[in-house]
């Protein structure tokens, strides 16, 4: 029997804990929040206000920590990746994504510490559980064994670097090491997910589009209004995120640690 104040948040994802000190976390106590994890896919952490020391250290529990390309992390915490506002023109995270899904090796949770929250700003993630288990059988057929490229096109592209744009292939179905479930595994519809195996981009995209749209209907979706101090942290083999970006200049500070993941099957 678990101890944890959590209440789920929507009917498919995420849950919310409540009266836990991740800075003061126990043995105990992280098992259970492991399992709450394992069923909900987002967990959320309020009044958290962790350091950097902590922060690090709550995430170092998960695994080895991952580092992507094109970003600049803190000098003196090189795992820890400070999200500032670069504007809505440079906001590559205002579309539905898995984080850094072209990699051979994607991570597998994203952990965000909030610093300072302007109005507006707001989080939104997907359960792919659901977008692939309401997927017809006939579809779900289709898609088995298929695999799509991920491409780092728009993180490219905003460091100059467009023709050095990093991909790889995954499977479109992929299946969760720890619990066995099914989850979709798409991207944006050119730019990031750019194509299935041994077909060509105008083949592909139609059916791209389709999985895209699907991914995303209401009835799987979460949305974090933030506040500082909140602690939010994300599987990221089994859902995807959405960073609005409704704030014009104001400050918007995070801190994100993501944690090592394997190849996807």
């Amino acid at each position: 029997m678990t101890t944890l104040e959590l209440t789920p948040l929507t009917g498919h994802v995420a849950g919310r804990v409540e009266e836990l000190s991740l800075a003061a976390l126990t043995d105990t106590e992280f098992e259970e929040v492991h399992e709450a994890f394992l069923e909900h896919s987002v967990l959320v952490f309020p009044g958290q206000h962790l350091s950097v020391d902590d922060h690090v250290a709550f995430a170092a529990r998960w695994g080895a920590f991952s580092i992507s390309p094109f970003v600049q992390y803190l000098p003196d915490h090189p795992q820890v990746l400070p999200l500032q506002n670069l504007g809505k023109a440079n906001a590559v995270t205002e579309n539905w994504h898995y984080d850094s899904s072209f990699l051979p090796q994607p991570p597998s949770i994203t952990i965000l510490s909030a610093r300072q929250i302007p109005t507006g700003g707001d989080t939104m993630w997907s359960s792919q559980y659901h977008a692939y288990e309401t997927l017809s059988d006939g579809m779900k057929r289709l898609l088995g064994g298929v695999r799509a490229e991920f491409a780092g096109t728009r993180l490219a592209k905003r460091v100059d670097k467009g023709s050095e744009v990093p991909s790889s292939l995954h499977p479109v179905v992929r299946t969760h090491p720890e619990t066995g479930r099914k989850a979709l595994f798409v991207g944006h519809p050119g730019d990031t997910m750019r194509r299935f195996e041994d077909m060509t981009t105008e083949e592909s995209l139609p059916l791209i589009e389709y999985l895209y749209e699907h991914s995303t209907q209401p009835d799987r979706l979460y949305r974090h209004r933030w506040t500082e101090g909140d602690v939010v942290m994300w599987d990221n083999r089994c859902t995807m995120h959405y960073a609005i970006h409704d704030y014009g200049e104001q400050t918007r500070s995070l801190h994100r640690i993501s944690i090592s993941g394997d190849t996807p099957h």
